[in-house]
């Protein structure tokens, strides 16, 4: 039985008609091209429908490389370097068979790795792209940084070495050191890169739930190639080393986009530079799973329904502000409903919402987007924080024309935000009228469900966070332990730890009269708003996390 042609199975599939076919077959003659490369830079059909019309032709599974991720284990069974020279990539096993994804059928290939393995090897069709980017996720960019690097001595650190921005992740091992680091720290799930130059040596750290972890420190001498790359990958000024920078990196790494917000600070003995990574798909998280207890839910969402008013978050830089705020408005977010934002910078992008960014250097400040977003009839409006009077009065009197509008706030605790506010200048009478409700947050690493163990903790430690004998009577109190499922710190992620404060009327009347923050959280305690500690004494209960978590946060606070 004949097998049918790639262009034909194309044809079937509604890919392609006889007029693309034929300009593809054309194509492929006169430049000596395979007839699914010819379709593919004909811009007639995607590559991803070329390499399935492929593996239909050969009669093999298409692999989609960049759904999930591919076992360790799998991985483990074929050598790197045989891998990357046959620019294969194992994907599952099939009964005694392993199966590997390959560009195109290639049978001595396939002979060649059941001689290696020694084992049972079928093929299956992947895309180029997905091949090259599996085997930089699982092959090329792994393991110790430090090997990357390698010998020094041998390192040209010329700009030509390492400067152009379509060099490969192989060319040039400071590009291939950079590359590598950014991909750790996706797979340790940090948030921030810390590049510090200090006299002697180079400092590089991760911060990985909210605590700094130092990593293998490169040598100095490439202090420079190093600190010039990142300067090139997020367009900054090479020149320039004098003055604070601000940059961005876009960069496809694991099969996803990454964003990373980087900056450079003149300090002693070089530019310190931090990246922030903005991970699109672990950002955007639903309400439900921010950490919130029942009650205060509830609450948060009934609140955030509201048709005006003012709704802040406050809490410190990276507390997970943005985080809540982003969930809320993904609530919200429906076909009938208008959103805007201004933030600086835009940090994670929403489908059907307006984001504006500030840009200070042509005049484009949070009080001017404000005032032409008013322009624009939103029904919410969410600005990225409240710095200055002239901001907090336009997103008072946006409240009092009937916009929901979400901030943040730097104070440490909710009622301490009332006293901020007027502090900045608004007038008390419409505090009292416009904010609607204060929600001050913190973020806690949660235990280890794969190591935690249960003890029994001392009358000192119980004191710590206002716990009673008679309170812990019948639950189980855990403390961190350390396995390889964490990284040997004992917790793995972190959730939030929330002091919710609605506004009553007894509470406006006290904003009203400029009474001082401690007479406004005695008066909320009073009404039942549950305290950051209260809320982190929950969650010691449940066995999410420990106390000596829960001092670290809200010591000062509570």
């Amino acid at each position: 039985m004949n097998k049918k042609s790639v262009g034909q199975i194309l044809k079937a599939m509604g890919a392609v008609n006889d007029g693309q076919l034929q300009k593809a077959l054309e194509f492929s003659k006169a430049n000596g091209v395979k007839i699914g490369e010819a379709f593919v830079k004909t811009s007639v059909c995607s590559q991803q429908l070329v390499s399935k019309a492929l593996a239909k032709h050969w009669g093999l599974p298409f692999a989609n490389l960049s759904k999930g991720e591919i076992k360790k284990e799998i991985i483990a069974l074929v050598p790197k370097d045989v891998a990357i020279e046959n620019s294969i990539v194992p994907v599952t096993r099939k009964g005694s068979a392993l199966i590997v994804a390959m560009k195109g059928l290639d049978l001595m290939v396939l002979d060649n790795l059941r001689f290696l393995l020694n084992q049972q090897v079928e093929g299956a069709i992947a895309t180029p792209e997905d091949i090259e980017e599996a085997l930089d996720g699982y092959y090329r960019l792994t393991g110790d940084l430090s090997q990357v690097i390698g010998d020094e001595d041998k390192i040209q650190v010329g700009r030509t070495e390492y400067a152009g921005e379509d060099a490969e992740a192989n060319d040039a091992p400071v590009i291939k050191y950079v590359t590598q680091l950014i991909s750790n720290a996706l797979k340790e799930r940090a948030s921030d890169i810390h590049i510090e130059p200090f006299e002697k040596r180079v400092r590089i750290r991760y911060r990985v739930d909210g605590v700094c972890v130092e990593k293998e420190n490169p040598p100095k001498k490439l202090q420079g190639p190093i600190l010039s790359r990142i300067k090139i990958m997020s367009k900054m000024d090479m020149a320039e080393k004098r003055r604070p920078q601000d940059g961005r990196i876009k960069i496809h790494l694991h099969g996803r986009e990454i964003d990373l917000r980087v900056s450079a600070l003149p300090a002693r003995h070089g530019e310190s530079i931090v990246m922030r990574i903005l991970d699109k798909e672990k950002a955007l998280v639903d309400l439900e799973a921010l950490g919130f207890h029942d009650s205060d839910y509830e609450r948060f969402q009934k609140i955030i329904k509201r048709p005006n008013g003012i709704f802040l978050v406050t809490g410190p830089t990276g507390s997970g502000k943005t985080t809540t705020l982003y969930a809320a408005l993904k609530t919200l977010n429906r076909p009938d409903v208008k959103i805007i934002t201004a933030e600086n910078p835009v940090e994670y992008n929403l489908a059907g919402i307006n984001q504006a960014e500030v840009r200070p250097e042509i005049g484009l400040t949070f009080q001017r987007i404000l005032r032409a977003m008013m322009r624009q009839a939103p029904n919410i409006i969410l600005v990225g924080e409240i710095r200055d009077r002239e901001t907090a009065d336009i997103a008072t009197q946006a409240a009092l024309t009937g916009h929901l509008v979400f901030s943040t706030l730097h104070t440490n605790d909710a009622p301490s935000a009332i006293t901020r506010l007027i502090d900045m200048g608004v007038k008390p009478f419409l505090v009292a009228s416009a904010v609607m409700a204060i929600l001050a947050q913190r973020l806690i690493r949660i235990l280890c469900s794969e190591c935690k163990e249960p003890y029994e903790p001392t009358d000192v430690e119980l004191l710590g966070v206002r716990l009673t004998r008679a309170r812990i009577e019948g639950k189980t109190l855990y403390r961190p332990v350390g396995c390889s499922a964490c990284g040997g710190k004992g917790y793995k992620g972190r959730r939030g730890v929330y002091e919710l404060m609605e506004l009553t009327p007894d509470l406006r009347e006290m904003a009203f009269n400029k009474k001082p923050t401690m007479e406004l959280r005695a008066k909320a305690l009073a009404e039942g708003m549950t305290s950051l500690q209260e809320d982190g004494v929950r969650k010691i209960l449940s066995g999410m996390t420990t106390i000596e978590e829960i001092l670290t946060i809200t010591h000062r606070a509570s």
